[in-house]
């Protein structure tokens, strides 16, 4: 799989305007339906570009590190386990692609002032009544802070500490959030602390410019030298905390046992059953010493700690198996990436019957980069694309043509949906050049996360709000 950045240049400093975001635009747009437009499908003519709707999304907002990020985490904090309210903090952890090995550093950032307005998906009747329904409401979005849950654009707090090579893949435990792993071009898996720098972070209000933070030499608690080769695959255990499995590009997997203090015991003798890369990791959500793992030679396979060869080992895809993601609600659930550009669900209780597919997507028409099951809806996955696609899919939803015309009448919509399009499909974002991975927050509920060429994305799509309360509750 194509999994790094092709010439990494630092990323510009933006904030991303949404084009008729503001009252003065609704006068400028031509009065000619809207159109849905289909990467790989549309093509733009001379004279078009496309346009953001702004009523899309709950929050979008834009920024950037300075040297693209490959892998991020979002890192778990103590301001609440389920936040509906705007404006959001949100804290993380990213690697940079940087042009010279001795540039790199992981970033230890926080965004505050995430703002954002709840959108009605079917508009009230008195909003339904109103003939200048689009150029008021345009208005109000920005005459009103208390119905934005904020205003202006986030504030970036950054900390960076030195790191050799580029960053393959990183993550934060989810026990002990400042405790995090960093997989290296370099072929060393690094754990660190990054304690205090969020504790610094978190008493400091002060706003830090693209570059201007200071870069800090900080030693890792362990390096690990023992793989053969680099790798991107790596996961800490959501049940056993300090437990790490790291893969290689050597198709060898290496297990991580806390030992007493801040250290681990590395397994020497690796886990081998792939003959070719490990792509990905992910541990049960239910059984501590099972995991599975993705590899380019198109197959998953189920381990058991206690054992060096699989457990079971699937045909998954007819190409690269990119990234897997493990269902921490439905735990029998586990889903895959390819480098085609399909995606599969299954259900692992079938394993023994044969064919346990329920699901199959092949919408992206280029490789899966990320893929990863919401941790508030069961049924719902977000999946990232070299396409420049980010897509939502709700596996429960079928179509309902009755439903859709009561949609369509309520609305009084007028825009030309496609009619190719899967109805589990929930949402596509664009924007983004190169994206290479995508985080669910867990503890936003709605909010996901995007890495690319470009800088970050931060998003709530506005129909993506199931598990929020109503604005009266």
């Amino acid at each position: 799989m194509v999994r790094s950045i092709k010439n990494p240049k630092k990323a510009k400093k933006k904030n991303k305007g949404l084009k008729g975001g503001d009252g003065s635009s609704a006068s400028s747009v031509p009065s000619m339906p809207a159109k849905v437009w289909q990467p790989g499908v549309d093509k733009l003519e001379e004279g078009e570009e496309l346009q953001c709707d702004p009523s899309a999304y709950n929050s979008l907002h834009a920024f950037s590190v300075g040297w693209p990020c490959l892998s991020f985490d979002v890192v778990r904090d103590s301001l609440g386990l389920v936040r509906t309210e705007f404006p959001h903090t949100a804290y993380f952890f990213a690697g940079t692609q940087a042009e010279k090995p001795s540039w790199n550093s992981i970033g230890i950032f926080k965004i505050t002032n995430i703002s954002g307005k709840r959108r009605e998906l079917v508009p009230s009747k008195s909003a339904e009544d109103n003939s200048d329904m689009d150029s008021d409401s345009s208005d109000s979005d920005e005459d009103s802070d208390d119905e934005l849950g904020g205003s202006g654009v986030p504030v970036l707090q950054l900390r960076k500490v030195s790191h050799e090579g580029c960053i393959n893949r990183i993550r934060s435990m989810p026990q002990t959030p400042h405790i995090c792993a960093s997989w290296a071009d370099t072929g060393h898996v690094q754990i660190w602390d990054f304690g205090s720098h969020l504790n610094a972070l978190s008493e400091s209000e002060t706003e830090v410019s693209q570059g201007g933070s200071s870069v800090f030499n900080q030693a890792p608690l362990l390096k690990f030298g023992g793989h053969k080769d680099e790798g991107y695959a790596i996961d800490w255990s959501p049940l056993v905390p300090g437990r790490l499995v790291s893969g290689d590009c050597k198709s060898c997997i290496h297990l991580w046992e806390p030992a007493s203090g801040s250290t681990w015991n590395v397994d020497s003798t690796p886990f081998r059953g792939h003959s070719a890369s490990v792509e990905d990791l992910q541990w049960s959500p239910t059984e501590p010493n099972v995991f599975a793992s993705g590899s380019v030679d198109g197959n998953i396979a189920i381990w058991d700690v206690k054992q060096k060869s699989p457990v079971v080992s699937f045909k998954a895809h007819n190409a690269d198996v990119n990234v897997i993601t493990w269902n921490r609600l439905a735990s029998c659930m586990l889903a895959s990436g390819s480098d085609d550009g399909s995606f599969s669900i299954r259900d692992l209780r079938m394993l023994k019957e044969g064919d346990s597919v329920v699901a199959h997507f092949e919408y992206h028409k280029h490789p899966v980069t990320s893929i990863e099951w919401s941790p508030h809806e069961a049924s719902t996955l977000a999946v990232s694309s070299a396409d420049n696609q980010l897509t939502i899919w709700d596996l429960s939803l079928e179509k309902d043509e009755e439903e859709e015309a009561e949609f369509r009448s309520k609305t009084k919509e007028h825009v030309n949906a496609p009619e190719n399009l899967p109805p589990q499909l929930l949402f596509i974002h664009q924007g983004q050049k190169d994206l290479k991975e995508l985080h669910w927050h867990p503890q936003v509920p709605g909010m996901i996360v995007s890495t690319a060429l470009d800088g970050f994305n931060i998003l709530m799509p506005s129909n993506i709000q199931s598990t929020l309360p109503s604005d009266g509750s």
